[in-house]
């Protein structure tokens, strides 16, 4: 799938990733011996699973831009899906000191995987979504903001930018039903894009058709392609 490339978007969307993944690295490593077993808000995921996706993620996502760069392409994980579930659960019994061993290790990959700002290895392309680099930066500026909530650190959608809220609303669109016209969804645009990346919004999101309050849609899958 061809994507424009938008460099200006590309470098905040970097350089917004990398503040992200810092301030989740900086509140794990003031977590006590034995928090990562607590529960995160994903249902049947330890605060230890979300650390070790974010790494995981971080570490596939990083490969796609290290094969790029060299001509090729290779699948994210080794194994598919199988391989991306036995991951996370093989490292979500790691140690606060081992969690940010890890992604203290997958930071440094990224600054060395991405190409420099505005250069055409942004469009190379790579095996995640059938897409070039760009989209896997814009994925991993996806992952590490939402899933930094998940982990239950401190981090809340109330840290989302204007930009990431309106990139995660444009791509998370495709969630909302179709047929007929659709109600009015009010709320922050953080609160907005949290509600339609499947999470509980830090604050009120409300649907309203006719002037009055209705249930919330119910949301669609995540956009295809898994890879």
């Amino acid at each position: 799938m061809a994507l424009t490339v938008d460099h200006d978007r590309l470098e905040h969307a970097r350089a917004d990733a990398d503040r992200a993944l810092g301030d989740l690295l900086a509140r794990v490593r003031d977590l006590p011996a034995g928090a990562t077993a607590e529960p995160s808000a994903l249902p049947g995921w330890s605060r230890g699973h979300v650390l070790a996706h974010v790494a995981n993620v971080a570490a596939a996502l990083a490969r796609q831009a290290e094969h790029a760069a060299r001509g090729l392409t290779i699948e994210p994980y080794d194994g598919g899906a199988a391989g991306r579930a036995a991951g996370i659960e093989a490292a979500s019994s790691r140690s606060v000191d081992e969690h940010v061993a890890a992604l203290t290790a997958v930071r440094a990959r990224l600054v060395d995987a991405w190409p420099p700002p505005g250069d055409a290895g942004w469009a190379a392309p790579v095996a995640y979504r059938d897409g070039v680099v760009a989209g896997v930066l814009l994925a991993w500026w996806r992952e590490v903001r939402i899933h930094a909530v998940d982990a239950l650190v401190g981090m809340t959608d109330d840290s989302w930018d204007a930009a990431l809220c309106a990139h995660l609303q444009d791509f998370l669109a495709v969630r909302l039903p179709d047929g007929g016209p659709p109600p009015q969804i009010e709320g922050s645009a953080a609160h907005v894009a949290a509600w339609l990346a499947g999470r509980e919004p830090s604050g009120p999101v409300v649907a309203r058709r006719g002037g009055g309050v209705v249930a919330l849609p119910e949301l669609g899958p995540w956009p295809s392609a898994q890879r």
